[in-house]
């Protein structure tokens, strides 16, 4: 099948000789325009995925950054009992993943504690803060991710819709001029063919992307509930021996 299609190839190209022009304003300009339509939208496709793709990028290097910074931070106010100070270092490192959930922990934990109006269980309660706050935490770091997901599937098809629209121009062409054989149809096919080029030049990167950026929300819920285990952990020892005393 390969060998067949090389094989028409070949023929298209030497049928239509100087006919097919590379020339991108050339094939614009012959471009019918339910092709130019479909061209527009591949490239409104990619600016948007590209737009995702640098923010996500910023994002993510952001979080990574400011959480190695925040983890040893907090765990030494932790571990000399320090809870507002935690919380004030919490609040000093707005992009990271791992501030934004163990925030939420040390509030509902210091507010179960320090207030007579809310009951005890405070360990359950800092338990759903903390699941609450992983979701959004999660939900913040995907977003336009899913995008990413959706123009790598349609693109292609979006682009062989082109060169379906602009393969029927070409054979309208014969009907027109009358005339037959691989040349009078070669021009038309081959810019109807760069529908096709475009749409997986457009998706491929959003795929490849769309599976880092999937690699990379994974490492974050496992950092994230491993942060809100470990938080539990420590709420659980803080408040044994806090019953002890």
């Amino acid at each position: 099948m390969l060998l067949q299609m090389q094989v028409w190839a070949f023929l298209l190209l030497q049928e239509a000789g100087p006919a097919i022009s590379m020339d991108p304003r050339a094939m614009w300009a012959q471009m019918g325009w339910m092709a130019r339509v479909v061209v527009i939208i591949l490239f409104m496709m990619s600016a948007w995925s590209i737009g995702v793709m640098i923010d996500r990028w910023l994002a993510y290097n952001a979080a990574r950054k400011q959480s190695r910074l925040f983890a040893p931070a907090v765990a030494g106010a932790l571990r000399e009992g320090k809870l507002d100070e935690a919380i004030k270092i919490a609040d000093r490192y707005k992009k990271s993943h791992l501030a934004k959930v163990v925030v939420a922990g040390l509030q509902e934990f210091r507010a179960h504690q320090m207030s007579n109006e809310i009951p005890g269980e405070e360990i359950e309660a800092s338990k759903r803060a903390l699941e609450r706050a992983e979701a959004i935490a999660h939900a913040e770091l995907k977003r336009g991710v899913s995008g990413l997901a959706t123009i790598g599937s349609t693109a292609p098809f979006v682009g062989l819709f082109g060169t379906v629209v602009g393969i029927i121009n070409a054979f309208k062409g014969i009907s027109t001029e009358k005339s037959t054989g691989l040349g009078a149809v070669a021009g038309g096919i081959a810019e109807a063919l760069v529908a096709t080029a475009i749409g997986l030049f457009v998706a491929i990167p959003a795929v490849w992307v769309f599976n880092y950026f999937t690699n990379q929300l994974e490492s974050f819920d496992v950092e994230m509930g491993n942060s809100s285990s470990e938080l539990i952990d420590y709420f659980i020892k803080r408040s044994q021996a806090k019953a002890a005393k």
